[in-house]
């Protein structure tokens, strides 16, 4: 029993010690989400890092963080602009619809701007979207979501 008491002791002695040292400039492990909301002023110690770890893997915030750049996550540029796109494409949808059919125009050069197509490419992806119009367009109740990813596919396919 004394010898399991010590040797937790010395454990006890070494995880404090290591953590106040080694993993000083590490706390950008925890990065963001509620672990991180909850623990940045608390130190930077091994424990307080595994503490935040376990919270945001406990709650699942950290992910949810990054994905809706909230809890002093970054957003995901992707995530970010496809969100600006479907709002975008969303409030647009008659225009850009005219727009593909005519394979030019204001809408149009948006979107395919926000979709990052060079501009040596503009072209061929606008004539690419006008011949595919009846399959992005393939009804007058077609959502955004759905227009957007049909250009996608419509572009890289």
């Amino acid at each position: 029993m004394k010898k399991t008491l010590l040797a937790l002791a010395i454990v006890s002695i070494a995880l404090v010690s290591f953590s106040g040292t080694a993993y000083a400039d590490k706390r950008s492990n925890t990065g963001c989400g509620l672990g991180h909301l909850i623990f940045k002023d608390s130190g930077e110690s091994l424990v307080i890092q595994v503490l935040a770890a376990t919270t945001n893997t406990s709650f699942g915030t950290q992910t949810f963080g990054i994905t809706t750049g909230t809890s002093e996550c970054d957003q995901f540029g992707k995530v970010a602009q496809n969100e600006n796109l479907n709002r975008f494409v969303s409030g647009n949808m008659e225009n850009l619809a005219k727009d593909i059919a005519m394979g030019k125009g204001e809408t149009l050069d948006t979107v395919v701007e926000m979709m990052n197509v060079p501009a040596s490419q503009k072209t061929a992806v606008y004539a690419k979207l006008q011949a595919n119009f009846g399959a992005i367009y393939t009804s007058d109740k077609v959502q955004a979501g759905e227009v957007v990813d049909r250009i996608s596919a419509v572009i890289n396919g």
